[in-house]
């Protein structure tokens, strides 16, 4: 009885931890804001995040100590993928309108470069080793430039569309999901080559991704069906599959809480418990909004952030939840 009543207690317990373990903390408020939004950006020494509001053609800027927004930057065709570079004080925009890649100053706001892609510029990522600003876009390529000159340097071409990428810490590579192809390529940031295809078999659709480098496992996340993927990046196998919440769009990995992140339209924020390098167990389940399926985990704020769009009784907002 002593022993039933103990197990009893330690799953209640367990329950009551996991539906603790993501909080929210605030909801700020986007006025105006209209239509779809993408994907987001934090600066940290000032508490601000940018949000790239791609049906709106702006970028809204929210103060978290004010919990407000505190800046527009309008006048852009579909804002998608954004990233803060705080070695010189910028922000990059990626414009799947008009296939730009547009650079701010951070503090003014105004626009100091364009470099010209072409056609449908989306995800964008700062690498501070090298200064260089990685975007995909097009109908198949992956563009380098550099911060300093605000050149292209290299441009890799792509089987298809490239949705969510991630780059190595440790290494040359970039993990590049291609959803029309069904596959995830694999390129060497040195040489500007593609050096590997890998195919993607149990789900299709694979749109995020983020990287577990410490476990050469890679993450990709599906929605046709909705699945998580497990990538051995030493040998391109997936390793595991696992249910997740649907029309996911963005997911991360929590290294120090030893958490899995998935941000799903369907209007769930999922988070698992992982287990090893290849097995994760779901912990809770966390309501957001229909239609919120972009956000960013922020692991020094220990914060996730989401994205909800504007609801016909309701403003677009910022949700703030606190990680425990």
């Amino acid at each position: 009885m002593r022993m039933k009543l103990l197990s009893v207690l330690t799953a209640i317990c367990g329950r009551c931890f996991a539906a603790d373990a993501v909080v929210l903390e605030k909801s700020i408020a986007l006025p105006k804001v209209e239509g779809r939004i993408d994907h987001l950006a934090v600066d940290l020494k000032t508490n601000r995040v940018f949000i790239a509001a791609l049906g709106n053609g702006t970028i809204e800027v929210v103060d978290l100590i004010k919990g407000e927004r505190i800046h527009t930057v309008s006048g852009l065709q579909e804002p998608q993928g954004i990233a803060f570079i705080p070695d010189t004080n910028q922000f990059a925009v990626a414009c799947g309108g008009d296939g730009s890649c547009r650079i701010y100053d951070a503090e003014s706001y105004k626009l100091i470069k364009t470099v010209d892609l072409k056609s449908d510029a989306d995800n964008v990522r700062y690498d501070p080793m090298t200064k260089k600003l990685s975007v995909g876009h097009g109908s198949g390529a992956l563009a380098l430039i550099d911060i300093a000159t605000g050149t292209l340097e290299t441009d890799t071409k792509l089987t298809n569309h490239p949705e969510s990428f991630q780059l190595e810490a440790n290494g040359p590579r970039i993990f590049v999901n291609i959803p029309n192809s069904k596959k995830i390529e694999v390129v060497d940031r040195k040489s500007g080559n593609v050096v590997a295809k890998w195919s993607v078999k149990s789900a299709h659709s694979n749109f995020p991704m983020t990287l577990d480098e410490g476990n050469h496992r890679l993450l990709t996340g599906c929605r046709t069906p909705a699945k998580i993927l497990v990538i051995n990046t030493e040998t391109g196998d997936e390793t595991a599959a696992f249910d997740c919440a649907g029309d996911v769009d963005d997911i991360f990995l929590d290294a120090a809480a030893k958490r899995l992140y998935v941000i799903g339209g369907e209007g769930t924020l999922n988070v698992f418990k992982q287990i090893d390098a290849d097995h994760y167990e779901h912990e809770t389940e966390v309501k957001t909004s229909a239609g919120a399926r972009t956000g960013l985990f922020v692991p020094e704020l220990k914060m996730i952030f989401v994205a909800v769009p504007q609801q016909s009784h309701k403003h677009a907002e910022l949700r703030c939840y606190r990680v425990q």
